[in-house]
């Protein structure tokens, strides 16, 4: 499967496509391609049996699709968790050197791997990291767009996409940090946290990649 594939495949599930439906236009967003490129490509995993398409509604991986998927995705967050741990790089510069690494690892080097790094569960972004044979399933969790002002949230996983995690590298906010909501912007402003006084003031566009509890 070539590289371009994969990141496909990877793609439609951090959209959510392991349960429901993704559309064109979110892959055409995120993949910045253009809307041909993305139709093409999709034509070609349908035909591979890696996803099924339903004109106007979506597209959603198959097990075979969820099981390329989830294979992807252990590689990625193994050496994002080395390259965190090992190699001292903060966790918003490490997506794209995963990126490369993930379409030239082994099986066998990923099991050798893993057990270095003596079995991770989660990635530096706070993502499941699932076994040589097992499929991602992270445990479903709400948005901070989900929650209301005064409520208290702990943001347990961030989408692993190099733009959100630079932004919010750059407002010092990381996996584990707890906030209260203060103050939520109307259509769809910016939502304000605050933890012992020190104040963020965070994109709703952001906020809807960020899971809490």
């Amino acid at each position: 499967m070539t590289p371009n594939k994969e990141d496909y495949l990877k793609m439609i599930y951090e959209l959510g496509g392991n349960n429901k439906k993704v559309s064109n236009k979110q892959l055409v967003t995120r993949l910045m391609v253009s809307a041909a490129s993305v139709s093409e490509m999709v034509t070609k995993l349908l035909k591979e049996g890696f996803v099924e398409h339903v004109p106007y509604q979506g597209i959603q991986l198959t097990q075979a699709g969820l099981q390329k998927a989830s294979a992807l995705v252990r590689k990625h967050r193994l050496w994002e968790v080395f390259l965190v741990n090992y190699l001292g790089y903060a966790w918003n510069e490490v997506h794209e050197e995963a990126e490369v690494l993930e379409h030239v690892t082994s099986i066998e080097l990923a099991r050798r791997l893993d057990k270095y790094l003596d079995f991770p569960k989660v990635c530096p972004h706070g993502g499941m990291i699932p076994t040589e044979t097992g499929v991602i399933n992270e445990k479903v969790l709400p948005t901070l767009v989900d929650k209301q002002v005064y409520d208290v949230i702990k943001i347990k996983r961030v989408v692993d996409e190099k733009e959100l995690l630079d932004y919010l590298a750059s407002l010092e906010l990381a996996i584990g940090d707890v906030y209260k909501i203060i103050d939520i912007g109307a259509y769809e402003g910016p939502i304000t946290l605050e933890a012992e006084g020190k104040q963020v003031a965070l994109s709703y566009k952001a906020a809807t990649s960020i899971f809490i509890e």
